[in-house]
């Protein structure tokens, strides 16, 4: 069993590869060390967020995996075709958003204390597998009120600079909703939703189909 102070050694090389993802960029993409992970892909999360926040009456917000977190510093935001806000903490109406990220030197250290909710966007499939058990357990832990979080269940586009894919733990919903069930059975005082996403229709040999759907499964529990 590994945990934050054993973490397998693929979780640690992994974070590595991210920490140099951040500074150098992803130079296949043609990306600078400031484009790559900016962390803006919460936004499309952002309404989902909202409803636990006003469901649960939460205040504070841990980011768990924000990448740099631009997505708090955009303004003006098209969220919908109908919903266009200042900003996403405004839109949130909460008092505290910390951002945490282990591969990202100022979001490097972990918080101390817990927060109202915990939210974890495009994360998940990019921790190695033997560690997202933990990983959800600490998201858990540091939660009072909620923990939201979604999966991509298909490959990423993007590799890493070992040559493997960048979503490195894959697996269908059934898998993802065991595993998070399993931890939430340990908090029954915590709320949960988990929104997992899969591919539809063929996929080209080199690239992905412009003709693919996403298919959204949530699995949820409120307490």
């Amino acid at each position: 069993m590994y945990n934050r102070s054993n973490p397998s050694p693929e979780y640690l090389d992994m974070v590595h590869m991210y920490e140099t993802l951040h500074v150098e960029g992803e130079h296949s993409a043609g990306k600078s060390g400031k484009e790559t992970f900016p962390g803006k892909m919460l936004i499309k999360h952002a309404p989902g967020i909202k409803d636990m926040i006003d469901r649960l009456g939460a205040d504070s917000i841990l980011d768990y995996g924000a990448g740099k977190g631009q997505g708090y510093l955009q303004k003006n935001l098209q969220l919908t075709r109908s919903l266009k806000v200042e900003s996403v903490q405004g839109y949130w109406g909460v008092s505290e958003i910390r951002c945490y990220d282990p591969g990202y030197e100022p979001f490097s250290e972990l918080p101390g204390g817990q927060f109202d909710g915990v939210i974890c966007t495009d994360v998940l499939e990019h921790i190695t597998e033997p560690d997202v058990p933990w990983v959800i357990e600490e998201m858990f832990t540091y939660a009072r009120k909620f923990v939201y979080a979604n999966v991509a269940c298909f490959p990423a586009v993007k590799l890493l600079p070992n040559g493997q894919n960048a979503h490195c733990t894959l697996h269908p919903p059934e898998w993802w909703a065991g595993v998070v069930h399993a931890v939430a059975m340990r908090h029954p005082e915590i709320s949960y939703r988990l929104v997992m996403t899969t591919k539809t229709g063929r996929r080209k040999k080199f690239g992905f189909a412009r003709n693919r759907k996403s298919v959204h499964h949530t699995v949820e529990r409120l307490v």
